[in-house]
């Protein structure tokens, strides 16, 4: 059952904080957040996702903050460094935030940067963290077919763990597993093909992933993304959307609750903001984020406010989404 509208409205912190670097094309993350019975939970859609996507991520934060998660099998949870599409020459610097991180994850097809940049990038990454560490990219679905093949054979070298989100469409992931499957041994792991799906579980059934990436948020909560993950069969890495430490807090309770856990998860993004909303923000250390709830910090909420434009628009679109849920 949602709680009632006027208690969400009332109890709803609206926060922009900086970013260290620019990242998935914006400089700074805005975030609704909520106070529950179960403490603090976010509502914190991308600002292009339209109500009826938004519904899910409201679904999750109603369950997070008053509902109780799911047993738990582990406390902590080892994470990924996250490279952004940096120059080479900045990746070290990168990294250095994300101590212990033995995992990371680069971004590569970036909009205005071409394959060599990418190579670049990765060949930095891979230098860093040694012969023994793991590297996986992630092209957010930006290159077709074609040119998905090309790039993985120019990255082949660097030992890739795995190829996030190559293509944009099941067919096309399909395809691309297919064909290197037969010459290059680089596994296909599916993010929007699940996350932004109307049905999460098409990719797994047409057999054009090896593994899935799975957040909270976008899935609508730990619960059904733990339904997903017990139906798709498939091995999976719990990742965040850019969330404040209290998304990333529910992305841990998620990972913490998935029998198996191979992969390192993608829960280390605190470490991309500048700012967060508590003294004790959930980032790596020795490579892993512990399985807790945050208490929010008042003073950092007040500092990182949004302007009352932003809020505004924010809290219009949880009484939007509220209705898509609702109805």
């Amino acid at each position: 059952m949602l709680p009632p509208l006027a208690d969400l409205l009332d109890a709803a912190r609206v926060v922009s904080l900086p970013m260290r670097t620019r990242f998935r094309g914006i400089d700074t993350r805005e975030a609704l957040l909520l106070r529950g019975p179960e403490g603090w939970s976010e509502f914190s859609p991308f600002v292009e996702y339209d109500d009826a996507e938004s519904a899910n991520w409201l679904r999750a934060a109603v369950e997070f903050g008053w509902e109780q998660p799911p047993g738990l099998l582990r406390s902590s949870v080892r994470v990924n460094a996250t490279v952004p599409a940096v120059p080479a020459s900045a990746v070290a610097g990168v990294l250095e935030r994300f101590p212990g991180c033995r995992t990371a994850k680069v971004k590569v097809a970036d909009p205005g940067q071409h394959l060599a940049d990418d190579v670049a990038r990765v060949a930095a990454v891979r230098e860093a963290l040694g012969p023994e560490g793991r590297v996986r990219v992630d092209a957010n679905g930006l290159w077709n077919v074609d040119e998905a093949e090309h790039a993985l054979n120019a990255l082949a070298p660097f030992d890739l763990e795995y190829a996030e989100q190559p293509c944009a469409t099941v067919g096309e992931l399909a395809e691309l597993r297919e064909r290197t499957g037969r010459y290059l041994d680089i596994p296909i792991a599916a993010d929007e093909s699940v996350r932004k799906a109307s049905d999460p579980l098409a990719v797994a059934r047409a057999g054009a992933a090896d593994l899935l990436v799975i957040k909270a948020q976008p899935l609508g909560g730990i619960r059904q993304a733990l339904s997903i993950v017990a139906e798709a069969g498939l091995p999976v890495v719990i990742s965040s959307a850019l969330d404040t430490s209290v998304g990333i807090a529910m992305g841990a309770h998620l990972a913490a609750a998935v029998p198996g856990l191979e992969f390192d998860c993608g829960l280390g993004t605190a470490s991309l903001l500048a700012a967060d909303v508590t003294g004790d923000p959930l980032v790596p250390w020795d490579g892993s984020i512990p399985v807790r709830r945050v208490e929010v910090d008042g003073g950092l909420l007040e500092r990182h406010a949004a302007s009352a434009g932003r809020r505004d628009w924010w809290l219009a679109r949880l009484a939007r989404t509220y209705a898509v849920l609702a109805g």
